[in-house]
């Protein structure tokens, strides 16, 4: 089971980043990836819906004999994880619980800024996350939904993007938050505009480089790890293959060279 691959899944092409972290971490490690083009965002979808298109995603990863499941989607980790953690018979994780910690591990003022997906914030789920590891820890958040498009659109250094980033975040600052969890697969290709508006002195939390660590640890603690050398990763995706290739480079790098389409109905 050591060579089975790692499961990891998004609702589109922002979970390129977490996969890039754990790839870079655990070379060794087989991965497959699944992204659902066909249905993006998740982030505006009700908590039902996404529990259904979760395991749905996941029903497909487990046919490829995957050994540990990665919810590379915020929304997704904050709504799906607990009931696929009960479904499924492997380890299952999601970026939130991660994020919590880099965060709490990094926060000197006990002031935590958490940015994300309607959906994402709306859950309370990071809040929730940081008060279960420090309670005396105060928690800020503030949804940009505007950060996705303009990632998308590769305008991570435009001035229309950092404008939209003054408006989101000036309030952040105001209340003088130390650390800022970036809770959006997406956000962490806007790392130097955020750092821009909040200051040198925040530190930004990458949930991805967080995730990637736990993952690591989770697989070592259950004599897991992989270390061929011959690895392969593959890519999924439920709808428009070539549009996934041509924005997902500038997420993962040039590794990502073909995807497939995948056909998830009735799973």
């Amino acid at each position: 089971m050591m060579k089975n691959p790692i499961g990891v899944f998004d609702s589109g092409i922002g979970g390129l980043t977490v996969l890039r972290e754990i790839t870079r971490l655990l070379p060794g490690e087989n991965t497959i990836y699944l992204g659902d083009t066909a249905r993006v965002p998740y982030g505006s979808k009700s908590k039902e819906t996404i529990e259904r298109y979760s395991f749905e995603v996941a029903s497909f990863l487990m046919r490829h004999d995957i050994k540990f499941l990665v919810a590379a989607c915020n929304t997704a980790s904050a709504l799906a994880v607990p009931k696929l953690t009960l479904k499924l018979g492997i380890p299952v994780l999601g970026v939130i619980e991660p994020g919590a910690k880099a965060a709490v591990s990094a926060t000197r003022n006990k002031r935590i800024g958490v940015i994300g997906t309607e959906g994402t914030i709306r859950s309370g789920a990071y809040a929730s996350a940081i008060k279960m590891i420090d309670p005396s820890v105060e928690t800020f958040v503030r949804a940009c939904p505007l950060f996705v498009p303009l990632v998308e659109e590769g305008w991570n250094e435009d001035d229309v993007t950092m404008l939209v980033a003054e408006r989101y975040l000036n309030g952040l600052k105001a209340a003088e938050v130390d650390t800022l969890v970036l809770g959006c697969t997406h956000y962490p290709l806007l790392k130097d505009i955020i750092s821009k508006v909040m200051g040198a002195s925040v530190r930004l939390i990458d949930s991805a480089e967080a995730t990637a660590v736990e993952v690591k640890r989770i697989l070592s603690e259950k004599a897991l790890l992989n270390s061929g050398a011959n690895t392969s990763h593959s890519f999924f995706v439920t709808d428009s293959p070539e549009r996934f290739l041509a924005v997902g480079r500038r997420f993962y790098g040039e590794g990502l060279e073909r995807a497939e389409l995948a056909n998830i109905e009735g799973l």
